[in-house]
């Protein structure tokens, strides 16, 4: 593998978007490719907008990624995917949750959700649009949201050559592991 791919994970805080990444490094690195990771907190302990980009290949020198440049945006809320579209390369994929979190300005009712977020995207780029809220409550908890979008990653990028049911066994807490397997398993088949 000598071409560098790149993944920007994207949310808000609280999402695990940060978990999802370190699931994704854990399994390229087990299958021996050079990877680099950066992530960007920001407010993220207070509703606000988190980023994690991971490039990955034969030799990487730089976990950051440039605009127009990322293979696959995973956006765990949809404005993100907005916020963060101009990443993605003209041929890139995005797997977005059809899911909204208010900001605390929309909260407080000093603005509005935009409209159309979804459609905009699907204009430019190929979209996997999922409900990974409604998927995960279905195997009985919204906190594995996260690993469904990772195993719609997964699949969207074709990369089925890594064991990723053992990646994900060995990453997280040993009380999530089958509820997060399960997890994995429906956001596969969900793109």
């Amino acid at each position: 593998m000598s071409e560098v791919k790149s993944a920007l994970l994207v949310g808000v805080g609280g999402q695990g978007a940060i978990l999802t990444a370190k699931v994704l490094v854990n399994g390229l690195m087990r299958a021996g490719c050079d990877v680099k990771m950066s992530e960007v907190h920001g407010m993220s302990q207070r509703g606000g907008s988190v980023s994690t980009q991971v490039r990955w290949g034969e030799k990487v020198y730089s976990p950051l990624i440039g605009k127009g440049a990322a293979d696959i945006v995973v956006a765990f809320e949809k404005m993100e995917a907005v916020r963060y579209a101009d990443y993605l390369k003209p041929d890139g994929v995005a797997v977005i949750n059809d899911f909204e979190m208010m900001s605390a300005t929309i909260a407080a009712g000093l603005a509005q959700y935009p409209a159309g977020t979804l459609e905009a995207m699907q204009k430019h780029f190929t979209c996997h649009v999922l409900n990974a809220e409604k998927i995960a409550l279905e195997l009985g908890s919204a906190k594995c949201m996260n690993i469904v979008l990772f195993g719609s990653l997964v699949k969207a990028l074709g990369m089925d050559d890594i064991d990723w049911e053992s990646v994900i066994a060995d990453t997280v807490p040993p009380k999530f592991r089958e509820l997060n397997l399960k997890a994995y398993r429906a956001g596969y088949e969900a793109v």
